[in-house]
């Protein structure tokens, strides 16, 4: 074991020790898991997350948690999360002044309103094609992959290159009855990949309804690669997003 690495697993288990690996959720008031997915929080989870290699992504995006507002708004805290974890420019807001920070509110703007008006959103979340226009709005890069034009090992590959790598993050779009949760469309990032275990860590945003979970890689492919009604009937699938060359750094305050 690299000296990195023991520190990188010290740092885990440290944390895992604390409690402080997200932020506190009240266990009994969530949905009982399936056998297929794993609690992040059970001892296979925590051994999921140490042994895992691909876990980049996976402080920045912890750092940053929010729990989405409305059960409308899976797509709106995972846009939050990640453009605060990758440091997109973000704007002022009243209740943090000087300081800048995406939220959910002030993620919403003019701009957004041509992209998905919040109207629409409050009745029906967000589309895989809206999340990606959402996230185009700012000076990160993205790329928007339906799971039916792709295939398992492809975005197997591409989930664990971006999750291992800095300033890169996965989101996915998924069905949540095709894994087992209930019951309809869904929008979180991922954190984690256990090539041992072949399986991604799932860092739900609707925390008062399922803990963060792993799940088999075929599993969540299957569960994106479902139609979407509300989007043309296309694949449900995941959106890459990393810091881009071009981008100006956040103010400091």
């Amino acid at each position: 074991m690299t000296s990195r690495r023991f520190f990188q697993c010290l740092a885990l288990a440290l944390c895992l020790f604390a409690g402080n690996l997200v932020a506190p959720v009240a266990r009994t008031e969530t949905l009982p898991l399936p056998g297929s997915l794993t609690d992040l929080g059970s001892d296979e989870g925590e051994r999921f997350l140490l042994e895992s290699s691909a876990l980049a992504a996976y402080f920045p995006i912890a750092d940053n948690f929010v729990t989405q507002k409305t059960q409308a708004y899976c797509g709106v805290a995972s846009i939050v999360m990640v453009l605060n974890a990758v440091g997109a420019p973000a704007p002022s807001t009243p209740e943090y002044l000087p300081y800048h920070t995406f939220t959910q509110d002030n993620v919403l703007d003019e701009r957004t309103e041509a992209v998905l008006p919040q109207a629409v959103l409050a009745k029906q979340g967000m589309t895989l094609d809206q999340l990606g226009g959402l996230l185009a709005l700012h000076p990160v890069t993205i790329e928007v992959h339906h799971a039916a034009d792709g295939g398992l090992d492809a975005f197997r590959t591409t989930a664990r290159d971006y999750l291992a790598a800095k300033d890169h993050f996965v989101i996915v779009n998924y069905l949540r009855k095709a894994i087992g949760q209930q019951t309809g469309g869904h929008i979180s990032p991922l954190a984690a990949y256990d090539a041992k275990a072949d399986r991604f860590l799932i860092l739900d945003v609707a925390r008062y309804k399922y803990p963060p979970v792993w799940v088999k890689t075929a599993d969540m492919f299957a569960a994106m690669n479902t139609p979407d009604a509300v989007n043309d009937n296309k694949s449900r699938g995941f959106v890459l997003v990393s810091k881009s060359a071009t981008a100006t750094p956040a103010p400091v305050q």
